[in-house]
């Protein structure tokens, strides 16, 4: 139990850092279930005076989940009302008063944090016990409770993939079976007519009797 605990909240945090062109688009993509809470929390370090960063995060459907324009740092939180993939995409641009900038002096890469939790690491534990009054063993049952509980739910959701999957697999199986039981009907057919045939040209031509 303790080895998928923390496999299921190593899964459920994502923290990285990484170079973003002056001048370009980077994109993040994660997956998220069903009214599963994200929360994000994002940091651009020395943005030159001459640029900018917008930020937009979006599901497959091209519904806007979080925008901000001219971040510099922030946070954002959604949740999907079905199992999908979200994107998370930061643009770095010149700023609209200082042209094109073709000719100008080079510009480092920005660099970028981002932090994207999940789930039961997505809650304010903290503003839950102060809210509830809870003690510190009641508020650590209820992380486990929560933790537990979303563990169920990812298992719920693996097994109904994987019965997806296998009823995906005898479904084909069953169309290759009666697809080839048909072709070798066909070809059986084929090489009868085939002999029938032969065997009255032969005759027409007086070869055989």
């Amino acid at each position: 139990m303790r080895v998928v605990v923390l496999l299921y909240c190593v899964s459920a945090v994502l923290s990285i850092s990484f170079k973003l062109p002056a001048d370009g688009t980077r994109c993040i993509k994660e997956e998220a279930h069903k009214d599963v809470l994200v929360v994000g929390e994002f940091g651009i370090e020395t943005i030159p005076e001459s640029h900018e960063v917008d930020i937009l995060v979006s599901d497959t459907k091209g519904q806007t989940l979080f925008s901000k324009e001219k971040a510099e740092s922030g946070k954002f939180a959604f949740t999907l009302d079905d199992y999908d993939m979200f994107s998370i995409c930061f643009t770095g641009k010149r700023k609209a008063d200082q042209g094109s900038g073709r000719g100008g002096p080079p510009v480092d890469d920005l660099s970028v944090k981002l932090t994207v939790k999940r789930g039961v690491e997505a809650k304010s534990y903290n503003d839950l016990a102060k809210a509830e009054k809870l003690k510190p063993m009641e508020l650590e049952l209820k992380k486990l409770e929560d933790l537990a509980e979303a563990i169920v739910t990812d298992f719920a959701y693996m097994k109904s993939r994987e019965k997806l999957m296998r009823d995906t697999n005898e479904s084909t199986n069953s169309r290759v079976l009666w697809f080839s039981i048909f072709s070798m009907a066909v070809l059986l057919g084929l090489a009868l007519w085939q002999v029938f045939y032969l065997k009255r040209f032969f005759k027409a031509k007086k070869l055989i009797e």
